[in-house]
């Protein structure tokens, strides 16, 4: 056994949270960037807080506006399609996960402007297109859209897209 180990095996696990201590971390936690309630649920199971001492943190994180799921759909929709480039059904699929309810969902994503999206879509087709080493033109467009439907966006904006990108290199 490890010198480390040995002396530290006390810290090994992580230290919990007394309830003073997890509304006051949870504040800052939440202050610091958009969190849902999935995500605060799971911080707290992490430190040792189960029910109901976790529904009165996330009530009372509610009640201050630290928690809001309109406003964290929103900022996470936008966040995800501008920075990662994510298409919608990604989006939507990472949203699910956080439990976020349809209504939210939708408003999230009404935040994406189509024409922006449209145009994130054409760049990122033409990235992946210009970087695929594939000589066959088939398994080609087949890559790219594998990717491009990875990355979230549908199928028949895919398909318009790549086939406005071999068009316009065919003239």
């Amino acid at each position: 056994m490890s010198v480390w180990r040995k002396n530290n095996s006390d810290q090994s696990a992580k230290k919990s949270w007394t309830l003073e201590e997890a509304k006051e971390k949870l504040s800052t936690y939440c202050a610091y960037q958009e969190r849902c309630i999935w995500e605060t649920r799971r911080k707290l199971y992490e430190k040792g807080i189960k029910e109901p001492e976790s529904d009165e943190l996330i009530e009372y994180l509610l009640e201050e506006r630290f928690i809001d799921e309109e406003r964290f759909s929103r900022s996470f929709s936008r966040g995800k399609f501008r920075l990662k480039k994510w298409g919608k059904g990604r989006i939507k699929q990472e949203l699910k996960l956080r439990k976020i309810s349809e209504e939210h969902i939708k408003m999230g994503l009404s935040e994406i402007d189509p024409e922006e999206y449209y145009d994130t879509l054409l760049s990122q087709t033409e990235k992946k297109w210009e970087s695929t080493r594939e000589p066959e033109i088939y398994k080609r467009k087949f890559k790219v859209t594998q990717y491009l439907m990875n990355k979230g966006f549908e199928i028949d904006l895919v398909k318009e897209a790549i086939e406005g990108l071999i068009s316009g290199q065919s003239q």
